[in-house]
């Protein structure tokens, strides 16, 4: 789609994860280019194997601490947040659209969040590389997104998280 199309988006939802926590092939579905694909266990446990440290699975405070770091980027640059999850081993963000490529929007929030987690002394990878875009071309979609990232962490279970905590 050309810059034309593009000016008709309301806004967009991002989606990256912690390094190593949701690997393609996860039993809970992975996106990639684009595309949700189901549970593939070999493909899975090959990227475990590649793994160079343990996955970062984010706590209660490391989560409001990369919020915040959100929020405080997003005011920087001038860009309106809808609605913001971090979650144990992912991050959704909706928010307005803008002309800056939206790689260098990515790269500002995770940077945001490296930097906040840093000065509270934490180590080595936060984030996998790349992320995930799904575009809002109208009122219903934008508000669908934003309804799904605000109920999101209510869904996940402790259970879930109790699984990805487990070595």
């Amino acid at each position: 789609m050309g810059a034309s199309g593009m000016r008709n988006t309301l806004g967009y939802m991002l989606t990256w994860t912690t390094y190593g926590a949701w690997l393609q092939g996860d039993e809970n579905d992975y996106v990639k280019d684009g595309v949700t694909l189901g549970a593939n266990p070999p493909l899975e446990n090959a990227n475990k194997e590649q793994l160079c440290k343990d996955a970062v699975i984010l706590t209660p405070t490391q989560r409001r601490i990369i919020e915040d770091a959100i929020y405080a980027k997003a005011k920087q640059i001038g860009q309106k947040i809808y609605a913001v999850a971090v979650c144990f081993d992912h991050v959704h963000i909706v928010a307005d659209y803008t002309t800056t490529d939206i790689g260098l929007i990515v790269r500002y929030y995770k940077m945001a969040g490296q930097t906040a987690m840093r000065s509270q002394g934490f180590e080595g990878r936060l984030w996998t590389k790349g992320f995930d875009k799904r575009f809002c071309f109208d009122q219903q979609a934008l508000h669908a997104r934003i309804n799904y990232v605000n109920k999101h962490d209510k869904r996940i279970t402790s259970a879930t998280a109790q699984r990805n905590l487990a070595p």
